[in-house]
């Protein structure tokens, strides 16, 4: 939960995040990944449930990636990514509403 009000270099850190998730198939990328088997999802398992071509998910994850969102290996050919949990964290305390609020 967030305690005191954000800080201009944590605001842009943090408005780079959403903004990244604000796109429909980048938003589902993510999901994807982090609800893939052992937490983490070959490119070849992420390029087939999307109506773009490969290069169109392979830029997606790079914004995910610099977004700092998520983080990937080289493995052989292949590219291996898997969810930060500690950017899923920041992002989530900012959206927690204060203790004592009522819906």
């Amino acid at each position: 939960m967030i305690r005191e009000p954000l800080g201009a270099e944590t605001a842009a850190d943090l408005a780079k995040a959403f903004k990244a998730l604000s796109d429909p198939v980048r938003l589902r990328l993510l999901s994807l990944i982090a609800s893939h088997e052992g937490g983490e999802a070959c490119v070849c398992d992420l390029t087939g449930p999307f109506d773009v071509s490969q290069p169109t998910i392979s830029h997606h994850l790079k914004v995910l990636r610099e977004a700092g969102l998520v983080d990937s290996e080289r493995r052989g050919t292949w590219v291996y990514y898997w969810v930060l949990p500690a950017a899923l964290t920041r992002l989530s305390s900012l959206l927690q509403a204060p203790a004592g609020t009522t819906e």
